[in-house]
């Protein structure tokens, strides 16, 4: 949620954001109800001082033997209204906070201005030893190698649950399983991570908090019941726990890394697109999340990509980073990074990982502040995370990429340890 003071000072910066993010908000109507409010809160704390002041005054009065019945039903008009101004403030206050929760946050000012995903800017790719895009053997896409190895089985997922439910099977289950556990050693071993295992139905309070609610109430699945919602990502439970917390500064930065299943609806058609584990509404994904300093947090963003791309490359396969132009940007983010491996079969970029931060998005919604050594006011944090990594399309070009001439999955050295076998066939 952006600050209203910003965007009262800060009108047609704000406005031109929210263009740039293709997004669509009523900053005149917050401007003019927050001149409302201010009105209504002037009006009513001149009338509260008045009430104040003549009450210290009937006691006297009443001692003094003057007759105070004029003042007690002038003090009780002015008490009437002092309570419809209440009144309306809540109205207006509401109407205000409905507009601000729709009112995306800010691109930084090092995120290229863009409309489409066309425009964004590859940062660099990463290529491992020995491999080429030129090789022009007739790749086995994932679903092909998933049926004949018997490792992935979309056919019964969809009669289990529907389209878009993936079934690992056999070693497939295996593999998935080694590829989660060898993501939270790394990132736990190695990048200092402190490991959480969240609940993966979280409350309303907590999807508005990170930004999902409600813009994005359409693409969540809601439990109406118990009012809880499937989470979408890790992101969601693990920056909650911090909500409506002051932190102390010298526990800052904090980094946290949790496994958890995501669910997303992704309403609409992608005919092709949806193949497989192209497009899923249930995957797997190991989350990095950090709370810091704001004036660490780009400093922070780049350790979470680099965190990132560690995976691939101990896992050895073509990746490349992309930054986000402001179109393509989500609607909490304020810079983000995608990473995208290389799928042979699909001959296309698939993203494996989005990396962003929040600034004090997300901390605003949430009320996550920081209390600062010396300092009287505590601050906002800023939030950050990253996909490290969703293993859904990682796995489409770990079985492509990884594929013999004869049909074989070669399990890539580092996750031999956690399956146990050195070939798939």
């Amino acid at each position: 949620m952006l600050d209203l003071k910003f965007i009262r000072e800060n009108s047609e910066l704000v406005k031109q954001a929210i263009a740039n993010k293709n997004e669509k908000a009523d900053i005149d109507k917050l401007l003019e109800l927050d001149e409302q409010r201010r009105k209504i809160i002037v009006e009513a704390e001149e009338l509260k001082a008045k009430r104040n002041k003549v009450s210290s005054q009937i006691p006297q009065l009443k001692k003094a033997g003057e007759d105070v019945s004029g003042v007690l039903a002038e003090m009780k008009t002015v008490s009437d209204t002092i309570s419809e101004l209440d009144d309306k403030l809540r109205k207006v206050d509401e109407q205000l906070n409905d507009i601000l929760l729709y009112i995306p946050n800010i691109p930084h000012n090092t995120v290229p201005v863009g409309k489409t995903p066309e425009d964004n800017v590859i940062v660099r790719e990463w290529i491992p030893d020995g491999f080429s895009f030129d090789d022009d053997r007739k790749f086995s896409d994932h679903i092909e190698l998933g049926k004949k190895l018997s490792i992935l089985d979309f056919e019964r997922g969809a009669k289990i649950s529907g389209s878009g439910f993936p079934l690992y099977t056999g070693k497939g289950a295996t593999l998935e399983r080694a590829l989660i556990n060898f993501m939270l050693d790394v990132h736990i071993n190695k990048h200092k991570y402190s490991e959480v295992f969240p609940p993966f139905l979280v409350n309303k309070e907590s999807m508005i908090g990170t930004g999902q609610l409600p813009k994005m109430a359409e693409d969540m699945y809601h439990i109406e019941k118990d009012d809880l919602y499937p989470i979408p990502t890790a992101e969601v439970p693990i920056t909650n726990m911090h909500r409506d917390e002051v932190l102390n500064e010298k526990d800052l930065p904090i980094s946290y890394v949790g496994y958890s299943a995501c669910f997303r609806r992704e309403a609409g058609s992608y005919g092709k697109e949806a193949r497989g584990f192209l497009r899923v509404h249930q995957f797997n994904k190991v989350e990095m999340v950090k709370i810091v300093k704001p004036e660490t947090s780009y400093d922070e963003l780049e350790k979470i990509v680099s965190d990132a791309e560690d995976i691939l490359q101990a896992l050895k396969i073509p990746y490349r980073v992309l930054l986000l132009c402001t179109g393509d940007l989500s609607f909490s983010a304020a810079k983000c990074y995608d990473i995208e491996t290389w799928s042979p079969a699909e001959k296309k970029w698939l993203e494996v990982s989005s990396c962003s931060n929040f600034e004090d998005f997300q901390a605003r919604r949430a009320k996550i502040r920081f209390k600062k050594e010396g300092g009287k006011k505590p601050g906002l944090v800023h939030t950050l995370n990253g996909s490290g990594l969703a293993t859904s399309r990682l796995m489409v070009s770990l079985l492509e990429n990884y594929q013999t001439i004869d049909g074989k999955i070669v399990v890539p050295d580092v996750l031999q340890k956690y399956t146990g076998f050195q070939i798939i066939e």
